[in-house]
Formats: structure tokens, C-alpha cells, sequence
């Protein structure tokens, strides 16, 4: 290859770009949503358990395959073992088929940001305007287009100057923001009760989907399985304590996923009269029944442009980690510069999305088994490849590579306190819940099942 593998320049580059990378749409809508539908409070009692014990060994096994070999997803895998390089194949793969989808939303949510900002919070909050903008061939491509670019504009400068210089000022205002409009909610009018329904756990709503559904947020918040967390770190020196810096990350990850359920949950509470119901799903949530509370709000239009400034910034940190990953990935593998490679990617992301944004519209009547284009790339990236990724990382670090060899890339800046518990994640509870997960991903979509 031409040109020197980048770096982070330290500890708090890599911290604040893998947790950028974690935090993401997922954290803003998907997680107080679950929260919402599965209990509240136990629900996230279960998550952070989970994330503490299941999401760290995982992310401390990524983290270190990447350091060790100095190479993203296929490489690490090549390098480690040749016969088991199909599992970076496959990882590969996930942010490709993400990349595209992820940014057509990602320009929803700039589109909505530049409504607020102008002054059109009322015209945002009217029935069937979401619908009546998706539907549109031109404008949403517009949108994705602009998010796209900026996304590209910021990994053309690359890991130093790019990725980990805009993480360091978006995750912190990024944390500011989210903590600013929560407190804000809470002082609503029956915010109360949502706020109770929230943090209070209720083990009479405790069941095994709602364990389920905390691993698959978990597994999809925390950029797991698709290559991203290998890939920085590839990134990452080998004076940097890799066990401190996952429980960073993962304060960070959960920190902002509990704050954005305690700026949602209350808020929706407050405005539908405490109906669970109205929290909605997906972009419902965020782009039909958001704009509604904050037009009943007192200084709603300026609390909902902070809150899609909020939300651009999760969305653009975490499209720029999948860019980046692709583009190592494709570098790695033909040693072309950083420049040609983003562009190649950007060209070709924009011709896949193209059909994720079409399908709400002129394209509306094209569906496999009754999902878009853009539901069908989310289906299969999020609920089939993830966990087979996972899956197969779990038994080829546990039972090929084995776990000593992972221990010892982290323990070169000192013991690794939770080396136990990590062995006993990898290799026996891992690979237990992963296979329950995609049996249930897969149930689920047959309609079989309902988690």
C-alpha cells in the first residue's frame, strides 16, 4: 500500500470515534421505543446488565482482533487464520448494504432539521407531511445526497484529521444536548409518569423476549459484528488500555441511549395523556410524533432543532464509521489510496441508496415479501448477517484462535481485570444467545413469532 496505516492519536480519539460510531439513530428512537414496548424500567435494567457483560466481550474481541493483525475485518481474519477469512467476507459485507439505507434516513433527519430551523415546526407536525415527503422522487434524494457528501467529506481526511477531530466535537456536544432537552422535557406537564414508567423497573413485565429484545438493541447499538470495531482497531496504539476504553465506550453508548429514552418517553407521555401506544415505531416516532410534542411545547421549535441537531450528529458520526470501515476494507484489499477509495465507495452507496429512497415513492409498488427496499437491506444486514457474524466470531475466537491470544493483546498495558467473565461470554453464553437472537429475527419476520 502507498500510503502509512493511520491512527488515532490516543486514548480519547479512539474512545470518542468508536463511541461516535456506537451512538447512533438506534440510540434516538429504537432504544426508548423498546423501552417503551417491553416494560420500561426492566427493560433497561436488562440492557444494562447485558451491556456490561455480553456487549463488552464482544466489543473487547473486535477491538483486539483489529490491533493485533493491524487490519480491518478480512484482513484480520486472513491473518489470524486463512481457512476462517470468510467471516471478515461476510462482515464486510454488513456496512456496504447499511451505508446506503442508513444515509437516506440520515437525510430525513437534515431535512427535518432545515424545516425547525426555518421556522416550520407547525408545517413539520401536520398530518401526513412525513408521508408526502418520502413519497416525493426528488427532494429525500436531495437530502440523502447532502448527507452522503458530508458524511464522505469528513473520512476523505482521513482517521486523524477527519474521523477522530469531528468526534471529538461531535460526541461531547452531542452528550450536552441530549442531557439539556431531557431536563427540559421533565418539567412538562405528566412528564412525571413517564419518567416513573422509565426508570422503575416492573419484574411482573419480565419475560424472555424482553431479554431478547435488549440483546438485539444492544448488539446493533454498539456496532458490533460488521466489521466497524475491527476496523478501528486497527487504528488504535498499543499503549492504549483497550479494557478501560470499552467501558468508555460503553458508558458513552448507554449514557446517551438512557438519556434519549428520558427526552422521549416523558415527552410522549406528556403529550398523548400517558398512552404507551403513541410512542410509535422507527421513523414514526421520530419524524410523525416528535414534530407533535414539540409544537404542544412551550418553545417547542427551539427544542426541536436542538433535537435534530442531536440527531444529525448521532446519525453522521455512525455513517462515518461505516464509510470508513468500507473504505479500509476495499484498501486493504487493493491498496488503492484513501481518496480514489472514498470516492469509488460514495459513488457506489449513492447508486444503492438510490432505490431505499424511491421505494416510498415512484418505486412504492416494488416489495420482497411485503418490505421496501430499504426494510428488506434492514432486515437482512440487521436481523440475519449481524448475529451469523457474531455468531461465528464467538466460536472462532472461543474454540479456534482461543481466548488467550485475545487476552494478551489487551493485557500489554497491564491485567485484564475481567478476563473471566470475558471467557466465559465468548465461549459459552455468546454463542447461546446469539443463535436465540436469530431464531427469533427470523420467527419474528415469518410473522410466527412477535418479540
Amino acid at each position: 500500500m502507498s500510503e502509512k496505516r493511520s491512527s488515532f492519536t490516543g486514548k480519547l480519539g479512539f474512545v470518542l470515534a468508536a463511541a461516535g460510531s456506537a451512538v447512533g439513530l438506534g440510540n434516538i428512537w429504537r432504544f426508548p421505543y423498546l423501552a417503551a414496548k417491553y416494560g420500561g424500567g426492566i427493560f433497561l435494567l436488562v440492557y444494562i446488565i447485558l451491556a456490561v457483560t455480553f456487549g463488552f466481550a464482544l466489543m473487547c474481541a473486535e477491538i483486539a482482533l483489529g490491533r493485533k493483525t493491524g487490519q480491518s475485518a478480512i484482513g484480520a481474519f486472513r491473518t489470524l487464520n486463512k481457512k476462517y477469512s470468510f467471516i471478515g467476507v461476510i462482515a464486510s459485507v454488513i456496512p456496504i448494504i447499511i451505508l446506503p439505507y442508513y444515509s437516506v434516513i440520515g437525510g430525513w433527519v437534515t431535512k427535518y432539521l432545515a424545516v425547525f430551523v426555518s421556522g416550520g415546526m407547525s408545517e413539520a407536525a401536520a398530518d401526513g407531511y412525513f408521508e408526502t415527503f418520502i413519497a416525493k422522487p426528488f427532494e429525500p434524494i436531495g437530502w440523502f445526497l447532502l448527507f452522503i457528501g458530508l458524511t464522505a467529506l469528513v473520512v476523505l481526511l482521513g482517521v486523524e484529521k477527519g474521523v477522530e477531530k469531528v468526534s471529538k466535537v461531535m460526541m461531547p456536544v452531542l452528550v450536552v444536548l441530549t442531557v439539556f432537552v431531557a431536563v427540559y422535557v421533565l418539567f412538562m406537564p405528566g412528564a412525571i409518569d413517564g419518567l416513573i414508567y422509565y426508570i422503575k423497573p416492573d419484574f411482573s413485565k419480565f419475560s424472555a423476549t424482553t431479554v431478547l429484545a435488549a440483546m438485539g438493541q444492544l448488539f446493533y447499538s454498539m456496532s458490533l459484528a460488521m466489521g466497524i470495531m475491527i476496523t478501528y482497531g486497527s487504528y488504535m496504539k498499543k499503549d492504549v488500555n483497550l479494557e478501560k476504553s470499552v467501558r468508555q465506550i460503553e458508558i458513552f453508548d448507554t449514557g446517551i441511549a438512557f438519556f434519549a429514552g428520558l427526552m422521549i418517553v416523558p415527552a410522549v407521555f406528556a403529550f398523548s395523556g400517558g398512552d404507551e401506544t403513541a410512542l410509535g415505531k422507527g421513523p414514526g416516532l421520530m419524524f410523525i410524533t416528535l414534530p407533535k410534542v414539540f409544537e404542544s411545547m412551550k418553545g417547542g421549535s427551539f427544542i426541536g432543532a436542538a433535537f435534530f441537531v442531536l440527531v444529525l450528529f448521532a446519525a453522521l458520526t455512525s455513517s462515518i464509521s461505516l464509510m470508513e470501515t468500507v473504505v479500509s476494507i476495499v484498501r486493504d484489499k487493493i491498496g488503492w489510496s484513501r481518496n480514489k477509495t472514498c470516492i469509488l465507495v460514495l459513488v457506489f452507496s449513492v447508486l444503492l441508496g438510490l432505490p431505499s429512497s424511491l421505494g416510498f415513492g415512484v418505486w412504492s409498488n416494488i416489495s420482497l415479501g411485503g418490505m421496501t427496499f430499504l426494510d428488506m437491506s434492514d432486515f437482512f444486514s440487521n436481523s440475519i448477517l449481524m448475529p451469523i457474524v457474531a455468531l461465528l466470531t464467538s466460536i472462532f475466537i472461543g474454540y479456534v484462535l482461543k481466548p488467550k491470544a485475545i487476552i494478551e493483546e489487551i493485557e500489554l498495558t497491564g491485567p485484564f481485570k475481567a478476563k473471566t467473565l470475558f471467557t466465559v461470554v465468548i465461549k459459552y453464553i455468546a454463542p447461546v444467545c446469539i443463535v436465540l437472537i436469530l431464531i427469533s429475527s427470523v420467527l419474528d419476520a415469518l410473522g410466527i413469532m412477535k418479540i
